[in-house]
């Protein structure tokens, strides 16, 4: 899949604007634009239909979510993590509470490490399915659209099987889980997994990959080079698109992609890495179709041996709300949940600083937490990847036409909700 993209710098931005006597015109392209989400503005200065300046605005969906990190406990901080992402909420649960487990000291169960693996790459998939499908959809390839948004209908399904809601599923716990899988949850997967979900990339592929008009539209359009990829600070996709092989999965391991991940000599989940030279649209679109298909051997390799036991941590350490059953039959399992709720007795972390980073669809999606002991952190700063990424788009698109901008702008798949602060 590695292809070879160059693309020459334009020179106009520099010295014809002066020939044309500032004869050159500005547009606001969003943030009411259908590409843009309602929440993306670009000034785009142009010279007829050639870019030769662009400012991006952001700040129209704040939000405030790291100073909400210091009001909410471990456990209720995971609503507004999800928030941020609310294509693949799922992933950015998995990667708040990887954070605050660290901070803690918690090592999870085998089941528990199994489940947030599954979940972590259907949201991977959930998010590219939308990515790629939007993508072909902003120029003009509506078909491929339609049987990508198809297939993330399932997931929405399977997810809240598990959790109770469909949309924000608030299914992460520090230590475990809110709840543990149904009895037919992993043939679910599996049957999604093995029928539903490759029979609708093979679709799209057969649309795009091939399509005349679709690789006029991406091929050496919004070109970044390794060099630059790794000097803006790219991760995921967008940088392995360009040739920067780095995948947290493989580099600082975590779950079920670290060896011995059971406690009893379980291998590392098998996977390939998904990387291009060519640096442009269309290998980020290939890297992405790829990844899924990689996401798919992950699943499969643990749907039909998720270890048995609990999905929380042992109570004692009272890190974890006990069963229901107890809550409810049993002083002991009622005075536990007395005191976590209301009391939080026994749920503060040490004192310290930590950051845990997860690879997610969109890039490395890393927390950093300050503790002073107290049942809140005293410092929750986030690195969202949509926040680095969307950095370098001026550099993309100066030099394209307008209608460059939103192949561009697509290729990135920025979620707006992870800009503003």
């Amino acid at each position: 899949m590695t292809t070879t993209t160059s693309m020459p710098e334009y020179t106009g931005a520099t010295y014809e604007r002066e020939e044309l006597g500032g004869d050159t015109w500005v547009l606001n392209l969003g943030p009411q634009h259908p590409a843009c989400h309602t929440t993306l503005r670009h000034v785009l200065e142009l010279d007829g239909e050639r870019v030769l300046n662009c400012t991006v605005h952001i700040g129209y969906l704040h939000s405030g979510f790291e100073k909400l990190g210091e009001h909410l406990d471990y456990n209720q901080y995971v609503t507004v993590t999800e928030r941020m992402n609310y294509i693949s909420p799922q992933a950015n649960n998995v990667a708040w509470h990887h954070a605050c487990e660290k901070l803690f000291g918690i090592e999870l169960t085998p089941r528990c490490k199994a489940i947030r693996t599954i979940v972590a790459e259907l949201s991977r998939i959930q998010d590219h399915l939308l990515c790629v499908g939007a993508a072909g959809l902003d120029l003009g390839g509506f078909t491929a659209f339609l049987y990508l948004f198809n297939a993330r209908e399932p997931i929405y399904d399977l997810l809240e099987e598990i959790s109770g809601a469909r949309f924000h599923n608030t299914y992460t716990r520090v230590g475990g889980l809110s709840a543990d899988i149904t009895p037919d949850w992993p043939a679910e997967v599996k049957k999604y997994c093995t029928e539903t979900l490759p029979k609708a990339l093979d679709d799209a592929e057969s649309l795009l990959t091939r399509n005349r008009i679709f690789i006029d539209r991406t091929k050496g359009i919004g070109y970044l080079s390794r060099e630059d990829a790794i000097d803006w600070g790219w991760t995921g996709p967008l940088a392995r698109a360009s040739g920067v092989r780095r995948d947290l999965r493989k580099d600082e391991p975590y779950l079920c992609y670290a060896d011995n991940w059971d406690g009893k000599d379980a291998p590392a989940v098998q996977f390939k890495v998904p990387v291009s030279t060519g640096g442009d649209c269309y290998a980020r679109y290939l890297v992405r179709l790829a990844e899924m298909r990689e996401s798919i051997k992950i699943i499969l390799q643990l749907v039909d041996s998720i270890p048995e036991g609990p999905v929380d941590v042992l109570p004692e350490g009272k890190i974890t709300l006990p069963d229901k059953k107890e809550v409810y039959f049993s002083i002991e399992g009622l005075i536990h949940h007395f005191e976590q709720i209301m009391t939080n007795r026994g749920f503060t972390p040490p004192v310290g600083e930590v950051y845990g980073a997860n690879e997610t669809a969109n890039g490395e999606l890393g927390f950093f937490i300050a503790s002073d002991g107290g049942k809140c952190a005293y410092r929750a700063r986030c690195r969202p990847p949509s926040f680095i990424n969307y950095q370098v788009f001026e550099k993309l698109v100066v030099g394209h036409q307008i209608s460059d901008v939103i192949a561009v702008l697509g290729s990135l798949n920025i979620i707006a909700a992870e800009l503003d602060r």
